[in-house]
């Protein structure tokens, strides 16, 4: 459950994981509720001296080698010229390093196991601590039995908890939502606050997408208004290489978590995208869309996500993806020979609901066969 910094795992990969869990979650009409753990400065606490390696089947002369890494390292820092003295460095992992994030991965990999009954995912020292439940005080109780065991694995590692960015949320869509929640709690006896949406992995969640979406358009239309007001700076190929480099990196980011949006939500997106087509083809405000892909030469959004979604169902299947994710796919053994037995089909599980519908196992199995 640990997605920073291995081959094939990426941000949106685990987002999709946590959000296919939340999801199926919805489906069952169950209650799902997260703690959005929050270390500070993780990597600059790592403590040498406690034994992480050892275990792991590092012969004698590895664990001398990390020994003698680790130890007489000094920082300073230089300004203006000018050199201040050496400072020890007795804890943390070298930053900017090859071998300072598998360290710190190594270091943190154990917390995962006193997760008890609830789920985890890592990316890095990001933390999501979540679990579900028919009742809430089922959901709150399992919660806080697991995020109390959590705290303590990070206080064996003399990590310490960032109480004021360390959050709490409620999903569900389908269920009556309580008069009042029930305080989840740190060790130290201070209450988490509790909160409708939070920026996990670069993506703001809540049940509908709805403030990431937000964000995104409010971020490309300030970015779109900066180059229309200094739209004479520029030739066509700047305004071309503009777009590419600022607007279409943001849209794309992450863009597969998109398919959990309404469409109505997603027309928002749509329309900065054009408004950015428009900046780098002068074309009139009455252009229609389709006349402004040709013009570009970009394909739609819609046609983006998919092509993109689709990639990620190829890895999935092909075991290149995190067996987090291809775990979720199963590709069917046809029982007996006929023309459609020629392609590559998924199982598609049973959803009779629209949250079900939207999980990763279904809509990929789905989305899939319909290709």
């Amino acid at each position: 459950m640990q997605s920073g910094f291995r081959a094939g795992h990426w941000c949106t990969s685990a987002t999709l994981k946590v959000l296919n869990d939340i999801l199926t979650t919805i489906y069952k009409k169950h209650y799902c509720a997260a703690v959005f753990i929050d270390l500070a400065k993780a990597f600059d606490f790592v403590n040498h001296h406690i034994g992480r390696l050892d275990s792991l089947g590092f012969s004698n002369d590895c664990l001398a080698w990390f020994t003698n890494y680790f130890s007489d390292r000094v920082q300073c820092v230089k300004s203006e010229g000018l050199l201040s003295g050496p400072l020890a460095v007795p804890i943390g992992v070298p930053q900017g390093s090859i071998l300072g994030p598998t360290l710190f991965s190594v270091y943190i990999n154990d917390v995962a196991l006193a997760a008890g009954e609830s789920l985890i995912h890592l990316y890095a020292d990001d933390t999501i601590l979540y679990t579900s439940g028919p009742s809430l005080d089922t959901v709150s109780t399992t919660l806080q039995t697991s995020f109390n065991a959590i705290q303590q694995s990070f206080r064996g590692l003399q990590l310490l908890l960032n109480t004021s960015k360390t959050k709490c949320m409620l999903f569900n869509r389908s269920l009556p939502a309580p008069a009042r929640l029930s305080n989840i709690t740190t060790l130290d006896g201070s209450d988490l606050e509790y909160v409708d949406n939070y920026k996990y992995l670069g993506v703001w969640l809540d049940c509908k997408l709805s403030s990431h979406i937000k964000h995104l358009q409010s971020k490309v239309k300030s970015r779109i208004g900066f180059l229309f007001h200094n739209k004479a700076s520029f030739t066509h190929a700047a305004k071309h290489t503009l777009v590419k480099l600022t607007i279409l990196p943001i849209l794309d980011f992450g863009d597969v978590i998109h398919k959990i949006a309404s469409n109505t939500l997603l027309n928002k997106l749509d329309a900065v995208y054009h408004s950015a087509i428009r900046f780098v083809t002068k074309a009139p405000y009455t252009t229609h869309h389709c006349d402004l892909y040709a013009l570009v030469g970009w394909p739609s959004l819609h046609i983006r996500r998919q092509t993109h979604w689709l990639q990620v169902i190829y890895k999935s299947m092909l075991g290149k993806a995190p067996p987090y994710l291809s775990s979720l796919v199963t590709i069917t053994t046809p029982t007996h020979s006929t023309r459609s037995s020629r392609y590559i089909s998924l199982v598609i599980p049973k959803a009779n609901t629209s949250f079900g519908r939207l999980s990763f196992q279904f809509s990929a199995a789905n989305d899939w066969n319909e290709l």
